[in-house]
């Protein structure tokens, strides 16, 4: 799996939290471009996401119902019938590997009134795509962070598809001081360069 060098504002990065919220929770703030996961003593864990284009973000309360590795992909036929060119060549889907578009990991978001939704938080070979409004609705992490960030998320954790808060407000988030950071070494391992 190819890795890449990412610069510092899309490394995973402590933060620390306006609000008290409880931890093992997961948080996408759509402005922002960001997904946090909540730890104890109001902080969090960064890391900078791609977010479903407009009208395929789709606020709301999830919880985590299926997990995969290297998963496969199939595109919804919604998808298929926006861009037939792109798509209809995978109605049959597709084998998980490096250039599938779920990347190395995939998480699933169902919700109590579905069930399964399409939704999904994955990787992604493309980290040109991160902080933008690019996918189907779904939120994607790089395949070197999205590996790690598997591995600390259970069945069950609650998720939070945040809506994009109104003009001048003050956001609920704020940069921890990395100079601070007891979890130097934690980071370096995600950054692969422990």
């Amino acid at each position: 799996m190819k890795t890449f060098d990412l610069p510092d504002h899309l490394q995973p990065r402590r933060v620390k939290l306006r609000a008290e919220l409880p931890p093992g929770q997961i948080h996408v703030d759509p402005t922002t471009f960001s997904l946090y996961l909540t730890r104890p003593d109001r902080e969090a864990v960064r890391w900078m996401v791609g977010i479903g284009k407009p009208g395929l973000y789709e606020p709301g309360t999830y919880y985590v119902g299926r997990k995969a590795r290297w998963p496969s992909w199939k595109p919804t036929p919604a998808m298929i019938k926006r861009d037939p060119a792109a798509y209809e060549k995978y109605a049959d889907g597709m084998p998980g590997g490096v250039n599938n578009p779920l990347g190395a990991r995939a998480i699933y978001l169902y919700d109590d009134r579905r069930g399964a939704t399409m939704l999904r938080i994955h990787g992604t070979n493309k980290p040109g795509t991160l902080g933008r409004a690019v996918s189907h609705g779904c939120a994607r992490i790089v395949n070197q962070q999205i590996i790690p960030f598997y591995d600390m998320v259970p069945m069950g954790t609650v998720v939070y598809l945040h809506n994009k808060p109104a003009e001048g407000s003050v956001p609920f988030l704020q940069e921890a001081d990395p100079k601070k950071d007891p979890m130097g070494e934690f980071f370096r391992r995600l950054r692969g360069t422990a």
